[in-house]
């Protein structure tokens, strides 16, 4: 750069001084026919040394500019290879009154303002990210090429390895309905929504992959587990409801129009289909209520009267309310003791609790000839125990008995007038108290429910 601008420099000074030479070469060759030999020998000498002396100045003052000017050029050509890198803090020091400072300064606003637009640029991609990686949905940017281009945090833990941006989308997603809607978005650029299955174990996702105008697709996968669960869980619920009111309601019909058609009843055969018409009407109105029970216990509007009660009077009282049903079954009903910590309960909906489980021990624990309540005291809660030593429940059935209208033995249930919503029932009211309840079998050996009741808060000194 240097020896180009010098060269240029010095071209420039020596078409000067052949303009020079020309002019005092017409000069003196005016002075050459009128002046005498002598005076032009010392003309031409001094003219030969100021000649020499003005080709070495021009020389000296072409090289000093051509520095000068060479190096504030290499400080703009470093200036503009730190902001082609990136580097958009970069500034010329500037100084002076020419064009070269001009420019200068123009080039230093015009990296400010990159910098400005960069650095808001920026702020906005953070915001976005930030944005799209609190979504309860997953996003994942797929380039025209089907490189994966983005994706938030949720596509990361969904597919449980890194994704890694500028591979293909199918080294990272390897179900089908998702990769064939991504393919239907890029190559026909349009709307495409599917269902994934095998995305992750157990989860359900709708796709929704939409073409971008740039270009490429943009997929959400929203999570509709919980919603196929929930519909899921309704249907059967509806089902279940239909069965267990088709069954009572059929007999009925059916004692009820063989009544009718009978001309002259026998008494006897009246009073018998009466009395299974009026059994079924009973199963009908205990199903009714606890299906009233279940609902209130569900609803988000549920509201509990809690109070500090002692354990050992929940213990007594579901002893004494409950013994005369006890004692009619010919089953004996016993304390296993309890502390006397509060705890925070509501006394009726216990009394609920209690009885429903107890009922259940009955039905089903009545072969062993008693049932045992007690509570113990543990770390910041009380555990309550209703324990029967009848033939005990299959360790499959444990972990959904608490489900509605589950019964381990649906014959039986139905026989003994059973509802199936007694223990779901108990776990609603449980939870509603901040508890939680599990049960405890072995074949042979009876069943022990468990379930747990918060301590009543310490309350501070008074200052």
């Amino acid at each position: 750069m240097t020896a180009k601008v010098f060269t240029k420099l010095l071209g420039l000074f020596i078409l000067l001084l052949a303009f020079f030479t020309v002019a005092m070469e017409f000069v003196l060759h005016r002075l050459v026919e009128q002046a005498p030999a002598a005076a032009l020998r010392l003309s031409g000498r001094e003219a030969l040394w100021t000649g020499l002396l003005a080709l070495a100045f021009a020389l000296i003052l072409a090289a000093w500019v051509a520095v000068r000017v060479s190096r504030r050029l290499r400080l703009v050509v470093d200036f503009a290879q730190r902001i082609a890198e990136g580097d958009l803090s970069a500034r010329l020091a500037g100084g002076g009154a020419d064009e070269l400072t001009a420019m200068e300064a123009a080039l230093n606003q015009t990296a400010e303002r990159l910098g400005q637009s960069f650095a808001e640029i920026e702020s906005r991609r953070q915001e976005l990210a930030a944005m799209l990686d609190s979504m309860q949905e997953a996003v994942v940017a797929i380039t025209p090429e089907g490189l994966v281009r983005w994706s938030n945090a949720v596509m990361q833990r969904i597919t449980g390895a890194p994704i890694h941006l500028g591979r293909p989308l199918v080294h990272s997603v390897r179900d089908p309905e998702v990769l064939a809607c991504v393919q239907v978005a890029l190559r026909q650029g349009e709307v495409r929504f599917g269902r994934a299955n095998s995305l992750a174990p157990g989860r359900i996702f709708e796709i929704n992959a939409v073409p971008l105008p740039s270009g490429g697709a943009l997929v959400v996968l929203h999570d509709v587990t919980r919603i196929e669960a929930a519909e899921k869980s309704r249907r059967d619920f509806i089902a279940n409801v239909s069965h267990e009111l088709r069954t009572p309601l059929t007999s009925i019909q059916g004692y009820v129009e063989t009544l009718i058609e009978d001309p002259d009843p026998n008494p006897e055969t009246t009073r018998e289909f009466l009395g299974i018409i009026l059994k079924n009407a009973t199963r009908m109105n205990r199903l009714t209520e606890d299906l009233i029970a279940l609902a209130s216990v569900e609803s988000p509007d549920y509201k509990l009267s809690l109070q500090p009660t002692r354990a050992s009077a929940l213990i007594h009282d579901a002893i004494e309310s409950l013994g005369g049903i006890v004692v009619d079954s010919k089953v004996k009903l016993e304390s296993a003791g309890a502390p006397d910590a509060l705890v925070m309960a509501d006394a009726d909906a216990m009394n609920q609790v209690f009885g429903n489980l107890i009922e259940n021990a009955l039905k089903y624990g009545k072969a062993g000839k008693r049932i045992r309540v007690g509570a113990r005291l543990l770390d910041g809660e009380v555990e309550f125990t209703v324990q029967d030593f009848g033939p005990g429940i299959a360790s499959e059935h444990l972990t959904r008995i608490f489900e509605r209208f589950y019964r381990i033995d649906k014959a039986r249930s139905r026989e003994s007038g059973g509802t199936g919503l007694g223990l779901a029932i108990v776990k609603h009211i449980v939870q509603a108290h901040g508890g939680s309840i599990r049960a405890e079998s072995e074949l042979g050996a009876g069943a022990q429910f468990h379930f747990t009741l918060p301590l009543m808060p310490a309350t501070p000194p008074a200052s």
